[in-house]
């Protein structure tokens, strides 16, 4: 008898209880688009549920390789033609995309990666947008210095003792890394849970 091994799908709590207001932020701004790249797609749950509320949007998923099996599951059981399966993308290597999008997504990424990351990140993303293509990043963030909330002090030393190049980063030092790349901010906006929607504009 041969035993075939089965894999949990992978489930993030917090990508459940996020989903309905990240999109309620995020659909005015891409009503009138028709791609958009998710990078750091994560499980995938972010993934099918934006691309089944926009079918007018292809969304492209990526992440590293460990976390393109879930991302898989989720895309096979949801059974969406606008959701594409992941690409292998590791933002401060030479694997970006080749073609463009008119905006590119990203949740919950900023404060695991290491700060050299987020500057890779912003020199290689107006390579993948389109001319007035549109960078939105959720997540927490902090302004002048300070934590917005005691919670999110503590989630930062939490994330530091896991990985001291992890964190909170800090609004103006991404804001200066995206003017640097010839994006504009467009929007800031205030999300539940201490979190913050911004969105660049490519010039």
């Amino acid at each position: 008898m041969s035993l075939t091994a089965t894999f949990a799908k992978p489930f993030a709590q917090s990508s459940d209880e996020n989903k309905h207001v990240i999109l309620k932020a995020i659909h005015p701004f891409l009503k009138d688009r028709s791609s958009v790249l998710e990078i750091a797609s994560g499980t995938g749950q972010h993934a099918v549920y934006f691309a089944e509320k926009m079918p007018h949007l292809t969304w492209q998923t990526s992440d590293l390789m460990e976390a393109h099996t879930g991302i898989k599951q989720w895309i096979t059981e949801a059974g969406l033609d606008n959701v594409l399966p992941p690409l292998k993308l590791n933002v401060s290597e030479d694997n970006w995309p080749s073609c463009q999008y008119d905006a590119l997504f990203s949740a919950n990424s900023f404060h695991i990666m290491a700060k050299h990351h987020i500057e890779d990140f912003f020199k290689n993303v107006s390579q993948v947008l389109e001319k007035k293509g549109i960078v939105m990043i959720y997540g927490p963030f902090n302004y002048q210095g300070h934590f917005t909330s005691e919670s999110n002090e503590r989630f930062d030393a939490w994330l530091k003792q896991r990985n001291p190049q992890s964190g909170i980063k800090a609004f103006e030092w991404c804001n200066q890394l995206a003017e640097n790349a010839e994006l504009m901010l467009l929007k800031d906006i205030e999300m539940p849970q201490n979190n913050r929607i911004l969105i660049w504009e490519k010039k």
